[in-house]
């Protein structure tokens, strides 16, 4: 059976239509005769994968019967090579994770000592080993040790002060810097972290340093957020349910699936779009909610399905999933707001009060024209830009025909969110390397130029290298500053041809993909 058929049920539709009996069959029919006829295939529709495809077979046949398999279904096979990824996502943080035995005249760990041991994070192995991770820096940074924790230590209600070289507490109080859904997900691995070194104390179990074991157990639980995620994507568009695979071998998974909490967010709006792909407003707006509670960026999600919806005269659906959204927020949010405001508030002050960043456009052009703006009038700016982004994509939308009877909207809400999401971006005051794993599943919806997304993808991942040079002494650098700017413009450049790939696609009218529009095979594209 050639791996592109698969079990989903509601694609297929029942060949039992045909006359049985005017077939001469050298063997008793299956009793299982349905067959998808609306699922891409990409041995057939993609050049590059039908010459690959010789290595198991050659394409898939004209008579094939796809939709049957139950052993290599897509989705199988794309969790098999999304877990492959991750595997090698991991191998590239684990330099990050030897250890050596600490010396207390030694300040050059920056994270994770107990027992004798530390990590080996001397001469900024972190950098020039390209296997930084704000995962492992958290750990003692935000003060989520074993020790804090037996202090009583939890996000947003503990704070603490920075210290100069002397020892002496400066600056103002600090707290967890990160939304309240990536808190709880932080302090959930470090209470499992205690318990975990607590269980094989004193067993023949090696133990490793409590940062370690920290790392480990949140790429465990963000290893399955990211299957989440794919299995998200792919249910969005059933007919296309191969796109997940160039989502699970992503070049920006595997240098970024680990380097933050990106993930989370990324899992929460890719189940929110799968949900109102199928109809599901209430668990739209839930998931959305959720989604908000761990980054800004799916606010975005509320312009996109508002257009949609009135696109379609489904306000109802609209407001619903939206009184789900604002509930789902209050309910994670709400608590913390009320004991703990000066810390749950944190990440938003810090944001407000941040300079430009190094990846963003604005530091290009600091860098080229000497500019000193300051960040009020930066954060302006990016509030003014961002608004014209969004009024731009209703616009667009808006200027979209309505399609004709039995033909499919163009305008879905894959499209619009990556237009959105890449102005966020791109008119921002930071564009953090991880921060591309946004647009991954966005883009696989979107677009479907496998090999315009793989370039993209490539060229985004690479920026990892010149982004840590900026972090070398001068001694170590391997590369000029110079260099990092070119990568940040080609990165925005690459992008923008993207929105312009999808401007392009909504703006062209296509032909019809069946002659009705039934099913939730559709709802990913009708919204």
């Amino acid at each position: 059976m050639n791996p592109e058929s698969g079990p989903d049920t509601a694609e297929r539709t029942p060949s039992s239509s045909m006359d049985d009996d005017a077939f001469d069959s050298p063997a008793p029919l299956a009793d299982d005769r349905r067959l998808n006829t609306e699922r891409v295939l990409p041995s057939r529709s993609n050049a590059q994968i039908a010459v690959a495809s010789e290595a198991i077979g050659g394409p898939v046949g004209l008579h094939a019967a796809v939709g049957r398999s139950r052993h290599w279904t897509p989705l199988r096979v794309v969790f098999l090579l999304a877990l492959i990824a991750l595997g090698l996502s991991w191998y590239g943080k684990a330099g990050c994770l030897q250890q050596k035995p600490a010396h207390p005249a030694d300040q050059s760990a920056s994270a994770g000592q107990d027992a004798g041991k530390q990590l080996n994070w001397n001469n900024q192995r972190q950098y020039y080993g390209l296997c930084y991770s704000d995962v492992i820096a958290f750990y003692d940074s935000q003060r989520l040790t074993i020790a804090d924790l037996r202090n009583g230590t939890m996000p947003y209600r503990t704070y603490w002060f920075a210290q100069n070289a002397a020892g002496e507490q400066v600056g103002p109080r600090q707290y967890v810097s990160q939304p309240v859904l990536v808190g709880a997900f932080m302090y959930v691995a470090a209470k499992a972290t205690q318990g975990w070194q607590a269980l094989v104390d004193g067993t023949p179990i090696p133990k490793q340093l409590d940062v370690v074991t920290f790392f480990n157990i949140s790429a465990l639980l963000l290893a399955l957020l990211w299957l989440l995620a794919v299995w998200a994507t792919m249910m969005t568009d059933r007919r296309r349910i191969w796109i997940g695979a160039l989502m699970a071998c992503s070049p920006l998974l595997l240098i970024h699936a680990f380097t933050a909490y990106e993930v989370i967010p990324v899992a929460m709006l890719a189940l929110a779009m799968m949900c109102w792909a199928h109809r599901r407003e209430v668990l739209a707006g839930l998931f959305l909610g959720l989604a908000a509670s761990a980054a800004l960026y799916p606010l975005l999600l509320v312009p996109v399905l508002a257009v949609v919806c009135f696109r379609n005269r489904r306000m109802h659906d609209f407001w619903a999933a939206i009184a789900c959204a604002v509930i789902a927020w209050l309910t994670v949010n709400l608590p913390l707001l009320i004991s703990y405001p000066q810390g749950t508030t944190a990440f938003y002050r810090d944001w407000w009060q941040r300079v430009p960043q190094p990846d963003s456009l604005y530091n290009l052009v600091i860098k080229a024209t000497g500019w000193a703006p300051s960040t009020s009038l930066v954060n302006a700016l990016a509030l003014i830009l961002l608004v014209a982004v969004i009024c731009g994509v209703v616009y667009l939308a808006a200027r979209v025909p309505a399609p004709m009877p039995g033909r499919i909207d163009p305008v879905a809400p894959a499209q619009l969110m990556f237009l959105l999401v890449a102005g966020y971006l791109l008119v921002g005051k930071e564009w953090n390397p991880q921060s591309s794993l946004w647009l991954v599943p966005l883009a696989v919806l979107a677009i479907p130029h496998a090999r315009l997304l793989l370039a993209w993808m490539v060229i985004d991942a690479l920026v990892w290298v010149p982004r840590m040079t900026l972090f070398l002494d001068p001694g170590r650098k391997w590369l000029p500053e110079e260099w990092f700017l070119v990568a940040v413009a080609v990165r925005a450049i690459f992008v923008l041809v993207l929105c312009g790939v999808v401007i392009r696609d909504l703006l062209i009218e296509r032909a019809p993909a069946a002659p009705a529009v039934t099913g939730p095979i559709y709802a990913g594209a009708t919204g």
